[in-house]
């Protein structure tokens, strides 16, 4: 007979970095001890307004206080299931992995980007932050200083030389 197969076992880990996972903590706080707080309140006053079925402000903090119950648990299941990684950490022999800055030039302009590949919730270009499960990034992972990493962009294939591999 098998042993029964754990939700643990079925759920993927999500991987974090250190700064990424610190970030969702910080929200959840917030989430629970201030706007959690604030809804009830207001759902609160509407409901001394008297008549529910017109009342316009208790159907909005019900709404704002079912997506804010939302998010808790949407958080609290990605910290559950997070695989938390320090980048400064890495020793990956100068290969891209997750976490890594990547230092890259793209061959047909010249021009210079670093990225730092991180979880699908981290991810920000403007902030040089990029997804593990974006092309460039699964175009990267594995190649090291001098390789060529090329992929799909909307506007056709890139490629970009990796220039400098570093672990922050």
């Amino acid at each position: 007979m098998h042993a029964p197969i754990r939700r643990e076992e079925i759920m993927a880990t999500i991987p974090l970095t250190k700064r990424g996972a610190e970030k969702l903590k910080e929200e959840l706080h917030r989430l629970k001890s201030v706007e959690r707080h604030a809804v009830i309140q207001a759902i609160a006053e509407a409901r001394a307004q008297g008549d529910l079925s017109e009342n316009a402000e208790y159907e909005a903090a019900k709404d704002k206080q079912g997506f804010i119950e939302g998010r808790i648990l949407e958080i609290e299941s990605k910290m559950a299931a997070a695989q938390i990684i320090d980048p400064a950490m890495l020793d990956a022999g100068g290969r891209v992995v997750f976490g890594a800055t990547v230092e890259l030039e793209e061959e047909s302009s010249g021009d210079s980007v670093t990225y730092q590949i991180v979880g699908d919730d981290e991810a920000d270009l403007k902030q040089g932050l990029i997804s593990v499960s974006s092309p460039i990034a699964r175009a990267m992972i594995g190649k090291e200083a001098g390789d060529v990493a090329e992929f799909q962009a909307p506007g056709g294939t890139r490629r970009y030389e990796i220039v400098e591999v570093r672990y922050l």
